[in-house]
């Protein structure tokens, strides 16, 4: 079977360069997971950097453009990666729908701005299903790269069982280094928490409150409030929102959640934990706890939490799985992807709603 060519626009850090980190999963950026795909061909890379075009010429042997559109009029890739800064994301995908591109994957966030983040979720879901060049629309797959991570599957098939009970709320804390905005840190790393709370649990968020340090500021804490209401849309197999599997009790419409941002650390945290009728589940960088309820040993009548020694371990497969998936788009044209553009541009949407804090 011919191999799927695929180009990359923006050779950065996560275009190429974060390939280098001794200490990361690998693959771990788009030119990597291509590169070791059987099923793909890391055909060419576009940036306006002449230092980084060489290095990517240079590691992946192929050939590099300064201009996007040149690109793909001579490479013809059938997935393109647009890993550019997210005020450019809406030209290029208008761009490769208008080459009859069939399969995207853009980076997060899907754009830095709702106006340009619903043209994007548009164009994979045009009137007709025609693109604005003429061709089929694209399938527009979002680097939320924790849909497509193991640890994160289990965790969300072990929600769906629900042997943990309903969901009762949700507590997520960010912590981002000492000296970052909190909001720079809300939008570039808050749109994989935010993505990763409604994946794993099925539902949409809603902002209700924030409090504590202003988002705009470069210290201290915020924390904000919402809820999580029951998507509308049919969910995937695997979500979270069915009944209960003992008691056959429907899932609650809404479940409370809070969210901490934090500056002034020394470290990295980003962690998301789900407290249920029967348990708890804990999962993020380098975590991942399955809380089960038992008769407490420490006072009668009482029950506890107790870990159920559930681990992860080996790789995850984040980088590698997002790519198989779009090489699978390209193979089947009525495949959806794991991560849409519907999904970036609820992520936005939340976003955008807690931004004037």
């Amino acid at each position: 079977m011919e191999k799927i060519r695929a180009a990359i626009i923006g050779l950065g850090r996560i275009g190429s360069l974060l390939e280098d980190d001794r200490l990361r999963e690998k693959p771990c950026t788009h030119a990597g997971a291509i590169a070791a795909d059987p099923d793909c061909l890391l055909a060419a890379g576009c940036d306006r950097d002449g230092e980084r075009r060489r290095l990517f010429a240079e590691r992946w042997e192929a050939p590099v453009y300064v201009d996007a559109a040149a690109m793909l009029d001579a490479e013809k890739p059938r997935i393109l990666v647009i890993a550019t800064h997210p005020d450019s994301h809406a030209l290029y995908c208008g761009l490769a729908a208008s080459r009859g591109v069939p399969v995207l994957v853009c980076e997060k966030p899907l754009a830095d701005t709702l106006r340009r983040a619903r043209y994007i979720a548009r164009l994979a879901a045009p009137r007709g299903g025609q693109a604005r060049g003429g061709e089929g629309a694209p399938r527009i797959l979002v680097n939320h790269e924790r849909r497509y991570a193991a640890d994160y599957v289990r965790a969300r098939a072990i929600l769906a069982e629900g042997r943990l009970g309903a969901l009762s709320s949700v507590r997520a804390v960010l912590y981002m280094g000492k000296n970052k905005r909190l909001l720079d840190v809300l939008w570039h790393d808050g749109t994989h928490l935010a993505d990763a709370i409604m994946y794993l649990s099925g539902s949409v968020m809603k902002h209700r409150k924030a409090w504590g340090a202003r988002l705009g500021g470069r210290a201290g804490t915020a924390w904000l409030s919402g809820l999580l209401i029951r998507n509308t849309v049919p969910p995937a197999a695997g979500s979270a929102w069915t009944a209960d599997a003992e008691g056959g009790r429907a899932v609650p419409a809404s479940v409370p959640f809070v969210i901490e941002i934090g500056a002034g650390r020394d470290h990295l945290v980003f962690e998301v934990e789900f407290s249920c009728e029967r348990g708890r589940l804990r999962i993020g960088n380098g975590i991942f706890e399955v809380w089960e309820s038992r008769e407490s040993p420490y006072a009668e009548g009482f029950r506890s939490l107790e870990k159920t020694g559930e681990v992860f371990g080996g790789k995850t497969g984040y980088f590698s799985g997002m790519i198989a998936d779009a090489a699978a788009c390209v193979r089947d044209p009525l495949r959806q992807p794991g991560s849409s553009a519907a999904d970036g541009l609820r992520v936005i949407e939340y976003l955008r709603s807690v931004r004037a804090w």
